[in-house]
């Protein structure tokens, strides 16, 4: 390998399209790409400050840089998946999967047979396919069997052959399976006429077939074989209702491929759908692991050239939801209504599906994997430092201005840490004063934690607009941490995210998983300081119904709710058991307040 410095080898790149490969100091590739312009996207790796840690880690580790020029970007599209194929290297995101896929074969031979294979052998014979699922194959060629009569055997059956009666009829052809072509008993032109239809069939092209056996009918029963022409009925019934099963959409869409993708912090999920005569013929979604913080364009790009690849489509157009470069000869179709708009969003939810079917099955066989993804989605999109995996939220509640009192729940890897919940009263604001109550509780919140030497949260979330926050941050510039933990506040409209010295609030998707998480921490908070309230709230009120009796006081009340539970049981309780708590004078003062005439 060329020792020559990488600045050498900038300069000397040309500004060509083409693909540019990365090896290492052992001469390894890591990294294959495509480029409009080979030296401004390469150069790009070298002159700017990247946030991706991976793709920091990769420009460390290369030593040489080699390109190939190609004549378009199409061209250098094809050749960056090839070159990942066979290096598969190490930074980049790959379409792999362990499957071989079944297909249908129509062997090349005189009488061909019908069967499925998971082999392509290439002499001469048909393949169609591959299929997603062996039980569409299994359907589709029961569905052939019944409809059409072929021959099982593997005999070589030419002319030669069959006129010097080498071979004898078998079973099958006793069953009515096979119609005897080893004797002679069915022409070749009729047993090819037979594949013919077979073949559109497997295309998805129901409308010959159907045409040809009616024809059939009709001419049997106009010469009074009706129990022919029955048979015939049957096998259009079949016929019929298999194609009444496939998803049909609108018949003018024909032979076009439908691409979609979502993603996130380190997943794309690609669907694949492949229409052919009105009728979807294939569905098949492939996860893509993220390597270098790839575009969705990026990651749909390498998809539809993979997939189009591995299932063999011939289709000239492509449903796409936004631009990409494609082979040449493809028409590029972005939907925008219509029908062709609801083939893409049915394309979309089937990679949504597919997304949430893999997210369950994540959390369940690798829980660490799951809220590792959903740290790095909130990080992402709450703009933080680092993953928030110990979150507190704060809540302040009163009603009418009484018994003010505030909450602070903790959630510890996105879910609720409910023994580290804690309730604060309000001790030193006067009145119903929110900023000031928020100003107390974060002073002393986190006071304790640094004197206890506890860890601190990675975000903080202020349940509460600009004003709660920016009490909140005078608190923590006071214990000396503004900017060691983030902090946001959420307005009462749980879509605006307010962040310190920005007026302008951050919008979240309201279907995104940090939304969500978002709410179910305020809900928390906002439960938690609720109940408090409401339990503190009663209990000042039982107190003071008691301490409204002259002579009672505070400690008296106590001494009666802790021995009779409630205000009811002591209305209810004779003078003698108020004695025994309380002493002979209070007694007579509560018995003779609740037994007036």
């Amino acid at each position: 390998m060329s020792q020559t410095p990488i600045e050498i080898q900038l300069q000397t790149l040309p500004n060509n399209p083409g693909v540019y490969q990365f090896y290492n100091k052992d001469g390894k590739i890591i990294y294959v790409g495509k480029a409009k312009n080979l030296k401004k996207r390469v150069s790009s790796y070298f002159h700017k400050n990247h946030e991706y840690g991976k793709t920091r880690v990769l420009v460390k580790k290369i030593e040489t840089i080699k390109h190939i020029v190609v004549p378009t970007e199409t061209d250098a599209l094809l050749l960056e998946n090839n070159l990942i194929k066979k290096y598969q290297p190490r930074y980049n995101v790959m379409l792999k999967d362990d499957k071989t896929y079944p297909w249908i074969c129509i062997k090349n031979e005189r009488f061909p047979r019908v069967f499925t294979t998971r082999n392509m052998i290439k002499d001469g014979s048909e393949y169609f396919g591959p299929y997603t699922s062996m039980k569409t194959v299994r359907i589709l060629l029961d569905l052939i069997k019944g409809l059409y009569s072929l021959r099982t055997c593997n005999y070589d059956l030419s002319k030669e052959k069959i006129d010097a009666g080498k071979y004898k009829v078998c079973l099958e052809y006793h069953l009515g399976n096979c119609l005897g072509p080893c004797e002679g008993y069915q022409t070749l032109g009729e047993y090819n006429k037979q594949i013919t239809a077979i073949r559109e069939i497997i295309k998805g092209n129901f409308k010959d077939s159907l045409g040809d056996f009616k024809s059939q009918m009709k001419a049997l029963a106009a010469e009074m074989q009706f129990e022919e022409a029955q048979q015939i009925k049957e096998k259009i019934d079949v016929l019929e209702n298999y194609q009444a099963k496939s998803t049909v959409v609108n018949p003018k869409i024909s032979n076009v491929d439908v691409f979609s993708i979502v993603s996130d912090e380190s997943f794309g999920y690609v669907n694949f759908l492949q229409l052919s005569y009105g009728a979807i013929i294939r569905a098949h979604t492939v996860e893509i692991k993220k390597k270098l913080d790839e575009s969705n364009e990026e990651l749909l790009e390498l998809a539809v050239t993979e997939l189009r690849t591995r299932f063999n489509s011939q289709s000239k157009e492509i449903y796409v939801p936004f631009s990409i470069n494609v082979a040449e000869g493809i028409k590029v179709t972005i939907p925008k209504l219509g029908d062709k708009k609801r083939i893409l969003e049915l394309s979309e939810r089937n990679a949504k599906l597919y997304r949430q079917e893999r997210f369950k099955q994540i959390k369940i066989v690798d829980p660490e994997r799951h809220v590792k993804r959903i740290m790095a989605q909130m990080k992402k999109d709450l703009r933080l430092s680092e993953d928030p995996r110990h979150i507190e939220c704060f809540d302040n509640s009163n009603i009418q201005g009484t018994n003010p009192v505030a909450a602070c729940v903790v959630f510890k890897d996105g879910k609720p840490s409910k023994k580290d919940y804690r309730h604060f009263n309000i001790k030193t604001v006067v009145g119903p004063d929110d900023f000031a109550s928020m100003e107390e509780v974060v002073h002393r919140r986190y006071k304790r934690l640094l004197e206890e030497a506890e860890p601190l949260p990675q975000l903080i979330v202020i349940d509460g607009g600009k004003g709660q926050l920016s009490s909140a941050l005078k608190s923590l510039d006071r214990l000396g941490l503004r900017g060691k933990i983030a902090i946001i506040g959420i307005a009462k409209r749980l879509e605006e995210i307010y962040y310190p010295g920005d007026s302008i609030p951050l919008y979240l998707d309201k279907k995104s998983e940090t939304l969500k998480i978002i709410q179910q921490l305020r809900n928390e908070a906002h439960r938690f300081g609720i109940t408090f309230h409401r339990n503190k709230r009663s209990k000042a009120a039982i107190s003071s119904a008691l301490e409204n009796i002259d002579g009672i006081g505070k400690k008296t009340a106590n001494d009666l709710l802790k021995t009779f539970k409630s205000v009811k049981r002591v209305k209810e309780a004779s003078l003698e058991q108020i004695v025994l708590v309380v002493g002979k004078a209070k007694a007579k003062k509560v018995y003779n307040a609740f037994h007036k005439k």
